[in-house]
């Protein structure tokens, strides 16, 4: 498999017309933008870019445009997870025929195995479908509630999952995803997936990590890192406490992708709206909350526009 990630990955949000069908001419300024603010790459169709609220055509075209837009160096990680594994299998044959980087998949989200055995059997059959990409288990349990330790999991899947390449790992149990860091030596490659924790993180020694904040944001990431290895304890614990209230201020707006799009929108990267049952924000709750970021000390760190 190929090397291990590192830096910032971005979990890029869907842009949409105004008749709420995809807007893929958003896509390579989107890209740009990320680039030019030293992302490393995407997870397209994940849980912030509303996934499996799309179609599949629109899923296929939105991981097309990607690739197509993807700037020399960037990875293109592409989600294939559905309810249905026979879909899954077939995005992640079309992702391994674009040219994607690599593939994720979140555990089932409405019939959930019973076992970790069953999960592991579960993500083999969907990597089998594309044998040469890197495949990474995506593991969200506050989205499916499949809670199964990731070391478990790691350890059956080693030889199950030939191509396996590591996990996104977007839960909180720091103890779980500090042994599968250290699994065979450092054999796989664990995306750290909480922003407003990324400090946690890094002291346990992640390399890389997926998020939603560094779609707006990553100069505070990069500067966070930066004091962190510089052995600055202070102004990193300074920055991911700017990161944490900037979360918690998002997710205060009940609209939490939307408040995301809002912020890009001031970069002047218009994704459009949200896609049912998640809201729009009205305009009087946007400016509500870019004065709370602005209070937060957030816009300092704003990505900046190309």
């Amino acid at each position: 498999m190929d090397e291990k990630t590192k830096g910032l990955i971005a979990a890029p949000l869907t842009g949409y017309r105004d008749d709420g069908m995809v807007n893929l001419d958003v896509v390579k300024p989107y890209a740009e933008l990320l680039q030019a603010n030293r992302v490393a790459g995407v997870f397209v169709n994940g849980t912030t870019g509303e996934g499996l609220s799309l179609t599949l055509d629109e899923r296929r075209a939105l991981s097309e445009s990607w690739v197509q837009a993807a700037p020399q160096g960037f990875k293109v990680m592409i989600h294939v997870g559905h309810t249905c594994q026979a879909e899954s299998r077939a995005l992640a044959t079309h992702a391994a025929d674009i040219g994607a980087a690599a593939i994720g998949e979140i555990g089932p989200v409405f019939f959930r195995p019973g076992s970790v055995e069953a999960l592991v059997d579960y993500c083999a059959a969907t990597a089998a479908a594309a044998p040469d990409l890197p495949y990474y288990y995506y593991h969200m349990p506050s989205m499916n509630q499949v809670l199964f330790p990731m070391a478990e999991f790691l350890r059956l899947a080693d030889e199950a999952v030939p191509n396996l390449a590591g996990i996104k790992y977007t839960h909180s149990d720091s103890a779980d995803y500090e042994q599968c860091l250290g699994f065979r030596d450092g054999k796989y490659d664990v995306l750290f997936g909480r922003d407003e924790f990324l400090i946690e993180g890094l002291k346990v020694g992640a390399q890389g990590a997926v998020g939603s904040t560094y779609n707006f944001m990553a100069p505070l990431y990069h500067a966070l890192i930066a004091a962190f290895r510089a052995g600055d304890r202070a102004e990193a614990e300074r920055l991911q406490a700017i990161s944490a209230e900037t979360c918690e201020l998002i997710a205060g707006t009940g609209g939490f992708g939307s408040g995301l799009k809002a912020l890009l929108k001031t970069m002047g990267l218009d994704l459009g709206g949200m896609r049912r049952p998640q809201v729009n924000l009205s305009p009087e709750a946007v400016t509500k909350l870019v004065t709370s970021l602005e209070d937060a000390g957030t816009l300092e760190y704003l990505n900046r526009p190309t």
